[in-house]
């Protein structure tokens, strides 16, 4: 119990020092994310006697992967979600899916190839690596894009891809660490063996999703309670997660359409103003310590990782990943006619990588061949976009005068 103690005490100073980041990076108007992964770096090559226990413990593989994709992740999914209006989904849909599903795809086998045939990478390695780095992390993307007050359609696609695209992204790896030996070997069945275990995972999730947010919707039309209510909007995030990785289907996708369907139809049949106001306030104050822990602990989770000897090939994977998300971008939204150049431009830089993805590779069985490359490629790409990409975002939408009356705000 003391042990416990000890640690609990530490995580919560761990939580002062965020609080402290964020309150002091929102005075000077800037991303609270890569104020926190900074100050993580910092704290992790310190080694602050204090904060050593809690550094010890956080940044355990179990249980880092545990905390973010269990805990967090449909936290923060499910906030995004029950945020984001249909109506401007649907106004941005052909963008968002091509993206989601197109960009992701593309950017898949683009940077799988590339890895295997110029980094000579082990084929399993590579297309693991490839699934990874084929996502855009909604966590970094919508809290920076957010404090950086991108235009509403701009912040809808990038948004909606996100959710969308991060399911899929968690699909590919799973096929890619697990089954992409054996069905190679299987040749073309293979390949459809593929594509129907893809099916399955993604039209699973979504469909555990769809009726997870239209039974709780209806639910909530019983009660006029907003503690109620909100103690119910966290049920569905956790169940829909949990209920669907259970029945071997994306809890990501499952997560994302039930906080669809819950914030939007939901809201309109079962929830008053007074409601709509508390479980959104409740949403920001959870969403804010998740996001507060999760950039730190990335910033301290580096301290386990050995970079000697493999800068070439971090550098070559960054500039591969880089080609892979504008080649993908580009080719998957060209067939929109009138679509600005410069919302590709900004679109495509703020295609962050985050903690979903660390969490993933932890998640990689300490056996698995290729493991600590795919940990050190991975923690170099996340850190150079939070703090390359995410830092020059600001600076890349002014250039791109996609701010205030300059935006163009008519649907595409």
């Amino acid at each position: 119990m003391n042990h416990f103690n000890d640690v609990f005490i530490q995580i919560l100073i761990l939580l002062a020092i965020s609080m402290a980041v964020i309150a002091i990076a929102k005075k000077l108007n800037q991303p609270y994310s890569i104020a926190l992964v900074v100050v993580g770096l910092l704290l992790g090559f310190l080694h602050v006697p204090v904060l050593v226990e809690a550094e010890a413990f956080i940044t355990q593989s179990h249980v880092f992967q545990a905390i973010i994709i269990s805990l967090f992740l449909p936290i923060l999914l499910g906030d995004a979600t029950l945020k984001l209006p249909f109506a401007h989904l649907r106004e941005q849909h052909k963008p968002v899916l091509a993206l989601a599903f197109g960009g992701t795809l593309l950017s898949f086998l683009i940077i799988g190839l590339a890895v295997y045939w110029g980094l000579g990478l082990p084929l399993i390695v590579s297309f693991t690596f490839a699934a990874l780095m084929s996502a855009t992390d909604p966590i970094s993307v919508i809290s920076i894009f957010k404090s950086l007050g991108v235009p509403k359609n701009i912040v809808t696609i990038i948004e909606g891809e996100s959710l969308f695209n991060d399911g899929i992204a968690v699909v590919l790896f799973q096929i890619s660490s697990v089954y992409l030996l054996s069905y190679m070997e299987m040749g073309w069945a293979g390949v459809g063996s593929g594509i129907l275990l893809f099916l399955k995972f993604s039209l699973g999730g979504i469909l555990i999703g769809a009726v997870m947010g239209y039974l709780f919707s209806q639910l909530i039309r019983l009660y006029d309670d907003y503690p109620l209510e909100i103690g119910f909007s966290m049920l569905l995030f956790f169940g829909s997660y949990f209920i669907a990785e259970h029945f071997h289907v994306s809890g990501v996708i499952a997560v994302a359409v039930s906080g669809l369907i819950f914030g939007n139809y939901g809201s309109r049949i079962g929830m008053s103003e007074t409601t709509k106001v508390n479980i959104n306030s409740f949403w920001d104050v959870i969403t804010l310590v998740a996001n507060s822990l999760i950039f730190l602990m990335i910033g301290l989770e580096i301290r386990n990782i050995n970079f000697t000897d493999k800068w070439l090939l971090i550098i070559a994977s960054i500039l591969i990943v880089l080609a892979g998300r504008t080649l993908a971008l580009y080719a998957s939204l060209s067939f929109l006619k009138n679509f600005p150049a410069s919302w590709k431009v900004v679109l495509n830089w703020g295609g962050l990588k985050g903690s979903l993805s660390i969490a993933l590779a932890l998640s990689l069985p300490a056996t698995f061949e290729g493991r600590e490359d795919i940990l050190v490629l991975t923690f170099s790409i996340v850190l150079f976009s939070l703090l390359v990409q995410g830092l020059s975002i600001k600076p890349l939408v002014k250039k791109m005068k996609l701010t205030g009356d300059n935006v163009m705000e008519k649907s595409l």
